[in-house]
């Protein structure tokens, strides 16, 4: 485990957040967006649409996704997609910092989520999360996990709003073998969620 004081400032790049929700301890949130919407779980017949709002040339990812097993929620304005976001159950791989999120029974990761531009202004987000959070609690889930990037301070208030809590930083470090992910506990977690969030981010090491 590397020491804090060994390692200069300047060789970490703070990448971004990693939050939880936990149920038993957050109450359930209603957050509405400024227009009607209607939201619903996409099933594969949803593929096409749901492709072409990610700006994807075809079906082909999203098809793997839920293959995969992951969910889509989604939002729609007079029918058409306005937002969705992506939940994982098992892992998921963040490629841009080579790590890989690992779930146990009962957790749920919530990734890739957009409003699209045309839609943006309108509370989508928190009211997505909402959504997606309510379904995920009825399901009898017990704990979910997010990321926000470190500038995305839009994301972060819709995350705050919905009942998480940062848990991890998480970013980048130049070591004498090359570059490697880091995570270090925020200020005010205790050691069992810090174990938690080691537990749930393979491939990182972690600062003291």
């Amino acid at each position: 485990m590397p020491d804090m004081s060994d390692i200069s400032v300047n060789e970490l790049q703070h990448h971004g957040t990693l939050w939880m929700l936990q149920f038993d301890q957050t109450p359930s949130v209603q957050t509405d967006a400024l227009t009607p919407v209607t939201w619903e779980n996409a099933g594969l017949e949803m593929a096409p649409a749901l492709s072409q709002a990610m700006g994807l040339a075809d079906s082909t990812e999203v098809l793997q996704r839920f293959v995969r097993g992951c969910y889509c929620y989604i939002g729609k304005i007079n029918d058409e997609i306005a937002a969705y976001g992506w939940i994982t159950f098992d892992q998921e791989h963040i490629g841009e910092l080579d790590l890989t999120v690992c779930l146990r029974t009962g957790e749920a990761y919530i990734w890739d989520c957009s409003t699209l531009p045309a839609y943006r202004g309108l509370r989508l987000y928190p009211a997505l999360l909402a959504y997606i959070l309510n379904e995920l609690r009825a399901r009898g889930l017990s704990q979910v996990w997010i990321g926000a990037d470190e500038d995305n301070v839009a994301s972060q208030k819709g995350m705050t709003q919905a009942g998480f809590r940062p848990i991890i930083d998480i970013g980048i470090m130049q070591t004498e073998t090359g570059r490697r992910a880091w995570i270090r506990g925020r200020p005010g977690i205790s050691e069992q969620e810090m174990d938690q969030a080691c537990q749930a981010i393979i491939g990182a090491e972690r600062l003291t």
